[in-house]
């Protein structure tokens, strides 16, 4: 089955946070907060604005995001946990840096 969000909608897989403290302390499953990080699996056409003209989203699939705690619906396709939000819920795109700096 696949899913095709509409609209200004985003379809998010959830990354998980690390287990462990940088000291090493191991977190148990009950003291884990839901992380805000996810990976935009699929995005909608966008969204229209008043003159009826379609403006494409920002974000796209493949894209690293951050989103508020409590951004987006839960639902369960084809097994996995996933999230649904507007593309307003997301604060920012997580951008790698390029490994190879050159000196200054």
């Amino acid at each position: 089955m696949t899913f095709r969000p509409l609209h200004d909608r985003i379809l998010v897989r959830r990354i998980e946070a690390e287990e462990k403290t940088a000291g090493g302390i191991i977190i148990p499953d009950t003291a884990k907060e839901k992380p805000q990080e996810g990976e935009v699996i699929a995005v909608g056409p966008g969204a229209r604005d008043e003159s009826g003209k379609l403006t494409p989203l920002d974000v796209k699939a493949g894209d690293r995001i951050l989103f508020g705690k409590w951004s987006g619906t839960e639902i369960k396709l084809n097994g996995e946990d996933l999230l649904i939000m507007k593309e307003s819920d997301v604060m920012g795109v997580i951008e790698q840096i390029s490994a190879v700096k050159k000196a200054a």
